[in-house]
């Protein structure tokens, strides 16, 4: 479920482009216009602008997009603008190229390999490739410690069937072996790891299910249990992104906001721009059922500015 609130008869891409660029020629970008089209649009008419700009100006309007704006505003307006392969692999590089990496930023990955259809993280794959001249399976080895190596690889470079058929007898067994690993603490187990990354999205949220029913405990909270090491933070993300990734999500934007010092904006805006055309409702619903808390009042309070604006028009709020 999506929450952009799209106008009724939006204008054509020609005439969005030619408001573009007015508000970003000059000294004086006009941020309030970019943010008012750009957070009313969906992906397809987002990519009809971004064709359109290039055919009227010989210019991508990423690039101006990257050249006119600042800081955080201007990270969310070019994630925003690349089509969703690009955008994820963007995404993916620069969790795996940070120099002080934390295991929440390498999140990302998970997502990206989770929490969308096998094709898009083919076509992931190919977008980094292409931008990166470097596979992502090598990145992740030459940047990611030995312990998360095995899954993340694995995860990322495995083509899960698109397919609701569902093998009961195999989601018990499965669950068994989760089970037994979890209880031992072998999270990096290689049956953990080939049964996360090999078996379809339907297949294993029966497992999960039949853990639950059969050990009165989500599979979740039982890793939770388990201990508190990046194994288990990340087979946790694995878990959610695939069962339940509007609840992940509402995670991720509650820890982003919840920091001693300051906004993770980051995270806030990986959450938010990736999701915005997806399932935005129910992760807003997620997150009121977490912390009673509107989604939307959290973001006026913890970010300001147009960026503020921006994030609020994509999770459909009034600012």
């Amino acid at each position: 479920m999506a929450s952009m609130k799209l106008p009724d008869s939006a204008p054509s891409p020609t005439q969005d482009s030619e408001r573009l660029s007015r508000a970003l020629q000059g000294r004086g970008v006009d941020e309030n216009v970019i943010v008012w089209i750009l957070g009313h649009r969906n992906a397809f008419q987002r990519k009809e602008i971004k064709e359109t700009y290039q055919q009227l100006y010989k210019e991508s309007i990423i690039y101006r997009l990257h050249s006119k704006l600042s800081c955080v505003l201007k990270k969310a307006m070019v994630l925003s603008m690349n089509e969703a392969p690009e955008r994820d692999a963007i995404l993916a590089h620069k969790a795996l190229k940070r120099k002080w990496k934390k295991v929440n930023q390498l999140q990302a990955l998970v997502e990206i390999a989770c929490a969308s259809s096998p094709h898009h993280l083919m076509a992931v794959r190919r977008a980094y490739c292409s931008l990166f001249q470097c596979s992502l399976e090598e990145d992740i080895v030459s940047n990611v410690s030995t312990s998360l190596q095995k899954l993340l690889v694995s995860l990322v470079s495995s083509y899960r069937h698109d397919r609701g058929f569902v093998e009961l007898n195999i989601a018990k067994s499965d669950a068994a072996k989760l089970h037994e690993a979890i209880e031992k603490k072998q999270l990096d187990n290689d049956d953990v790891v080939w049964i996360l990354a090999t078996r379809n999205f339907f297949q294993l949220k029966a497992t999960f299910g039949c853990y639950k029913q059969r050990y009165k405990v989500a599979i979740d909270q039982a890793i939770n249990s388990s201990g508190n090491g990046d194994s288990s933070f990340m087979l946790r993300a694995v878990i959610l992104c695939i069962d339940s990734p509007e609840k992940h999500f509402a995670e991720v934007i509650r820890a982003s906001t919840v920091g001693q010092w300051s906004t993770d904006k980051d995270s806030l805006t990986r959450a938010i721009v990736t999701r915005a055309g997806i399932d935005m409702k129910k992760i807003k619903g997620e997150y009121f059922k977490m912390s009673n808390t509107n989604l939307d009042d959290v973001v006026t309070r913890e970010v300001s500015g147009v960026y503020r604006d921006f994030l609020m028009a994509l999770i459909g709020g009034k600012f």
